[in-house]
C-alpha cells in the first residue's frame, strides 16, 4: 500500500515539478492573454458556489474573463463527451470533473497531461507549490496510470488537480456526549459500542446517520468501514476479496449501524442521512467533510454549535474516503495556457483560502493549517489530520465500477441491511457476477492483471 510518507513520489517528475518552478522569468504570465474569454463547465455544487464568489478577483487581476457553463454534476459527463470529441474544437477550456471520470478521459485522450506545462517557463507560476495540494488527492483525483491504472507508481501521469474533493470524518454531538459522559470513538471497538449505548440513553434518538439505500448508496457506506476494518473490494489481481472475514465484519457492522440509526436508515441516500443529523435525530455522523459548513448554519441545522469532529476511527488501520471533483483541461480547448493559467489560480493558495473562506473544500494542507481559518473553523483542525489518512484507493476508479456499485455489490448490501441475507451469504452469492463483469473487462490477463 503506498502510504502518506511515500507521498507521490512514483508520479512522474514533471508533475512533481515543485523543485524544478521557472525562476528566471517573473514576468506577468497573463499579461499576453488580456481580453481572452474562457468557457468553463461547473458543476451546481457548494464548493462551486463558493468558487463563484472567487472567479471575479481572477477577472480583476489578470483581465481573463471567465463565462460559467453551470450544470447539475450528473449531466456534466455526456456534455463534456460531446464537446471534448469535437474534432475542430469544443466550447470548454476547463471542466470540473468526477473522480470516476479520469481514466475514461484520458485513456480516450481527451484532456491534456499536465506534467509538461508545469514545466512550461513562463507558465508555471513559480509559488504555486504543487507539494502542499492535499496527496491523498492529488493522486485519488489527479493521477491516471501506474498501478491499477489510477494510483502513483511507474507510468503514473497528471491529467487533473483536486478542486471540491472530500474525505471523511466523525461528526458528534457534543452536548450528548457531555451529558452522558460518553467518550468520542477513537477506534471501531470504541464506535460499536455507542450503536446500542446512544439509544438506550437517548429515547428516539439514533446512534450513527448512514446511507443504506440499495444501490451505490449502500455500497459507498461499507466502503467506510470495509477499508479501515482491513479488507478491499479486490486484490492486486482484481479477484473479489469483500467477502473474506473482514468485509463481512464491515457488512455486519453496517447492518448495526442502520439498525441502530435513526428510522428509515435502510432507505437513506446522502441527503437524508445528513439531513437526520442535522434535524438531530442521531448522535453521529460519519461521511463526508462536505456537511461541515450546513452543521453550523442554524438556517440549516438544529444542532448548530453542538457539534463536533473527530478523525475516522481507526480499524487495523486508517483510511479515511477519497473523492470528489478535480479540474482538467480538454485537448481540445482553444485557450489552454489560459486555461492552464487560470487552474493555477483557483488551486494557488490565496485563492485557495479565498475559496475556503466562501465556504469552498480546500485542495491545500497549508489552507487547513492556516491559523486565521483554524479560528473561524475549527473543524480544520481535526480535517488536517484526517487527510493524511485519506486514501486513494478507498474505491476502485474503473469504468465498471458504477455498474459493480450500483447494481451488483449495492443490491447485496441492501439485502444485508433489510436482513433478507446474511452478510456472509450475500457477498458470496455476488463473486461469481463480479468476477464475469471484470472478466468481460479485460482484468483477468495471463499475468494477473489487467
Amino acid at each position: 500500500m503506498i502510504t502518506r510518507r511515500d507521498g507521490l513520489k512514483g508520479m512522474t517528475a514533471a508533475a512533481l515539478s515543485t523543485a524544478l518552478w521557472p525562476s528566471a522569468s517573473r514576468a506577468n504570465p497573463y499579461t499576453r492573454f488580456k481580453g481572452t474569454t474562457l468557457v468553463v463547465n461547473f458543476p451546481a455544487h457548494p464548493h462551486y458556489d463558493a468558487v463563484k464568489k472567487v472567479l471575479p478577483q481572477f477577472t480583476a487581476e489578470t483581465g481573463i474573463k471567465v463565462e460559467l457553463d453551470e450544470l447539475q454534476y450528473m449531466r456534466m459527463h455526456d456534455k463534456q463527451l460531446l464537446e471534448m470529441s469535437k474534432p475542430g474544437g469544443g466550447d470548454y477550456d476547463l471542466i470540473a470533473y468526477v473522480v470516476f471520470w479520469k481514466s475514461e478521459y484520458a485513456n480516450k485522450g481527451l484532456i491534456e497531461e499536465l506534467g509538461p506545462l508545469f514545466q512550461k517557463e513562463g507558465l508555471a507560476l513559480p509559488d504555486y507549490d504543487f507539494s502542499d495540494l492535499i496527496p491523498g488527492y492529488v493522486e485519488n483525483i489527479g493521477l491516471v496510470g501506474g498501478p491499477k491504472g489510477y494510483l502513483a507508481g511507474p507510468g503514473a501521469k497528471l491529467y487533473g488537480v483536486p478542486f471540491g474533493a472530500e474525505t471523511s470524518v466523525l461528526g458528534y454531538r457534543k452536548d450528548i456526549f457531555e451529558k452522558h459522559g460518553l467518550k468520542v470513538p477513537e477506534n471501531y471497538s470504541e464506535l460499536e459500542t455507542l450503536l446500542t449505548k446512544i439509544p438506550e440513553l437517548e429515547k428516539g434518538m439514533g446512534a450513527l446517520s448512514s446511507r443504506g439505500q440499495t444501490g451505490a448508496m449502500v455500497t459507498h457506506a461499507y466502503a467506510l468501514h470495509l477499508n479501515p476494518l482491513g479488507s478491499r473490494f479486490f486484490d492486486s489481481n482484481w479477484q473479489p476479496t469483500f467477502n473474506n472475514p473482514r468485509g463481512v465484519q464491515a457488512a455486519t457492522l453496517l447492518k448495526k449501524i442502520i439498525d441502530t440509526g435513526p428510522e428509515g436508515g435502510a432507505s437513506f441516500g446522502f441527503d437524508d442521512m445528513k439531513n437526520a443529523f442535522l434535524q438531530g435525530r442521531s448522535a453521529m455522523f460519519l461521511d463526508s467533510i462536505a456537511v461541515a459548513g450546513e452543521a453550523d448554519d442554524p438556517a440549516k441545522s438544529k444542532i448548530a454549535g453542538k457539534v463536533g469532529w473527530a478523525v475516522h476511527p481507526y480499524g487495523v488501520r486508517r483510511s479515511s474516503q477519497s473523492g470528489g471533483f478535480g479540474i482538467a483541461i480538454p485537448k481540445n480547448a482553444a485557450n489552454k495556457e489560459a486555461a492552464f493559467l487560470l487552474m493555477q489560480w483557483l488551486t494557488s493558495k490565496k485563492a485557495d483560502q479565498a475559496i475556503a473562506a466562501a465556504g469552498g473544500s480546500p485542495s491545500r494542507m497549508s489552507t487547513y493549517r492556516d491559523a486565521d481559518l483554524q479560528a473561524r473553523y475549527p473543524q480544520y483542525k481535526v480535517f488536517a489530520e484526517a487527510l493524511l489518512y485519506a486514501d486513494p484507493d478507498w474505491r476502485p476508479i474503473i469504468n465498471e465500477w458504477n455498474e459493480l456499485a450500483g447494481s451488483v455489490i449495492g443490491v447485496a448490501l441492501g439485502d444485508i441491511v433489510t436482513g433478507q441475507k446474511s452478510p456472509q451469504a450475500a457477498l458470496d452469492d455476488i463473486v461469481p457476477r463480479v468476477k464475469a463483469i471484470m472478466e468481460r473487462g479485460g482484468y483477468y490477463a495471463s499475468n494477473g492483471s489487467r
